[in-house]
């Protein structure tokens, strides 16, 4: 079992900056990939970013509006945590972050069908 707490989360204006953190308890924290997914206000809950275990590859969400280049995902596994450090945030950032967890693998991975723990959600609101 894994349990996952997200933080971090808040309002902020357009342009600028936040720094979600998910810590894990439970399994080993380093033998998992690890990613952050979002969903916005009426839409589909949407990858945003992954992480493998040790941090050596990362992947992020390339649709039309999305957070490439502009958003980074890392992990400190002395501390069981990844983070998401966000900037030059949008209004269409808004959205309930949520982290999740991929124990079946170390390898990083854009699929969300995949991440078997889930945290609970942090609300990210963004005005213009």
């Amino acid at each position: 079992q894994v349990q996952l707490v997200e933080s971090g989360g808040g309002s902020v204006q357009a342009g600028g900056s936040l720094r979600l953190s998910c810590t894990a308890s439970g399994r080993s924290f380093s033998s998992y990939a690890m990613a952050w997914l979002r969903q916005r206000p009426g839409k589909e809950r949407e990858f945003v970013a992954t992480i493998n275990w040790s941090g050596g590859s990362t992947y992020y969400a390339d649709y039309a509006d999305s957070v490439k280049g502009r958003f980074i995902i890392s992990r400190d596994n002395a501390k069981n945590t990844v983070y998401l450090q966000m900037n030059s945030l949008k209004a269409e950032d808004t959205a309930v972050y949520y982290c999740a967890a991929r124990t079946g693998s170390t390898t990083a991975s854009m699929n969300p069908k995949i991440y078997n723990y889930w945290g609970q959600g942090t609300q990210v609101t963004v005005s213009s």
